[in-house]
């Protein structure tokens, strides 16, 4: 049996009730009910403050920091009792019922009971439908993490993080070049007390807004403003590099034979800019990525493209492949751009990969072209030969120049045995 969910008394449901600004007021009876009967209630300070004592006698409990630790603990402490945890607006939403199913488990017993959420009473007072709109949370989040959602006319809600969260955006959004960009910070949310801050990245004047915000971008990028698309071959432009950079349209070849999809772990071997891992992270904001780089300095320029542009999460490992390989959760697609000749790196890399997983390596010398000759023939897959020409000017006319061809493995592994 899970630990955490053994704490929570397998047999008894947690409850998770939804609370807004306009607090006790605002709930419905069946929420009031069932916060009146707990023994034990459990929240952050701000929201059962919000409770009249007169109404819930359980005992209050604060939740420590951090959080996640003290839930196994905090629970068994108070097993057998009826227990109600406090939520803003809707616990499932970027909210604590989330957290609670991760720590305790699938099988935990959670009734949950919402309320309307801010990003639902956001749209209502901007008169934006809430299908179009794109949610980004900050809370416990990297603020890099809003740019790969920036696109020229796009709607965003972003849920921030302390009074400060307003002013660190619109720095962002100036420094990644989306000045333009309109923020409403919408304040107080179906509270007495509602409020908004109205203004443009460029003159953003608030240094400070309400804790309990969200903020409403139109996006506006600037005329000299790099334009990054959602599909994978980003213009060349967008990363810092030494010249170890997979090329866009070799990129983009690339991340089609690799077929990201929500939720899958790569392998990024041979990093050097980080691009494919990046844009791998960029496909969905569930993929994810470990980039495997022996440069030092290779590797703190991964870190610095990954946050330029919006996917911080990337990880970076700093060692040679395979060795720096050990460890590492099992990938469900690798990907290797540089180093095919080091003595057992496409062993280790195929062993590590379930069937099902995908292999893509790229090379431009003979001898790796060689290794990746024999892997055809002994595992299949497709091999290609990748040439791009770029016109460029010859004296008064123009003419093509020609790239390095890449030569191309892509496979997806089947049974153990292959």
């Amino acid at each position: 049996m899970n630990d955490a969910r053994d704490a929570a008394g397998e047999a008894d449901a947690i409850s998770v009730v939804g609370i807004g600004a306009d607090g006790w007021d605002g709930l419905p009876e069946n929420a009031r009910r069932t916060l009146r009967a707990a023994q034990v209630l459990i929240g952050g300070p701000r929201q059962l403050d919000l409770l009249p004592a007169g109404d819930c006698p359980g005992e209050r409990v604060p939740w420590p920091s951090p959080l996640r630790p003290a839930v196994p603990g905090l629970l068994a402490a108070h097993r057998g009792r009826r227990i109600a945890v406090l939520a803003s607006g809707d616990p499932s939403f970027y909210g604590i019922a989330r957290t609670l199913t991760e720590i305790l488990g699938p099988g935990t017993r959670l009734d949950v009971l919402p309320h309307p959420s801010s990003v639902s009473y956001a749209c209502a007072r901007l008169g934006w439908p809430l299908e179009a709109v794109e949610t980004v949370s900050l809370v416990a989040r990297p603020l890099d993490a809003l740019t790969a959602a920036l696109h020229d006319g796009r709607r965003l809600l972003v849920l921030g993080e302390g009074p400060g969260t307003p002013a660190r955006v619109a720095a962002l959004l100036r420094e990644r070049g989306w000045g333009g960009t309109r923020i409403r910070v919408l304040e107080q949310l179906g509270g007495p007390r509602e409020g908004l801050l109205d203004g443009t990245a460029a003159d953003w004047p608030y240094e400070r807004a309400d804790a309990l915000h969200v903020l409403a971008l139109d996006c506006v990028r600037d005329p000299d403003a790099l334009r990054l698309g959602t599909t994978p071959g980003l213009p060349d432009e967008a990363y810092e590099h030494d010249g170890q950079l997979t090329k866009r349209y070799v990129r983009a070849a690339t991340l089609a034979a690799l077929a990201p999809a929500p939720g899958e772990l790569l392998w990024d071997v041979g990093g050097g800019s980080g691009s494919i891992g990046i844009e791998w992270m960029r496909a969905h904001r569930t993929c994810r990525a470990v980039a495997v780089e022996k440069s030092p300095e290779r590797a703190a320029r991964i870190t610095r493209n990954a946050a330029a542009l919006g996917v911080p999460g990337l990880d970076v490992v700093t060692g040679p492949a395979p060795a720096a390989l050990a460890g590492l959760p099992a990938p469900d697609a690798v990907f290797i751009g540089g180093g095919l000749t080091a003595p057992g790196l496409l062993d280790a890399c195929w062993d590590a990969l379930p069937a099902g997983g995908r292999l893509v390596a790229n090379t431009v010398t003979l001898e790796s072209e060689a290794l990746l000759a024999d892997r055809y023939r002994r595992h299949g897959g497709e091999l290609i030969r990748l040439a791009v020409a770029a016109a460029v000017p010859v004296g008064g006319f123009t003419g093509w120049r020609q790239a390095m061809p890449v030569t191309q493995w892509s496979v997806t592994k089947g049974s153990p045995e292959q």
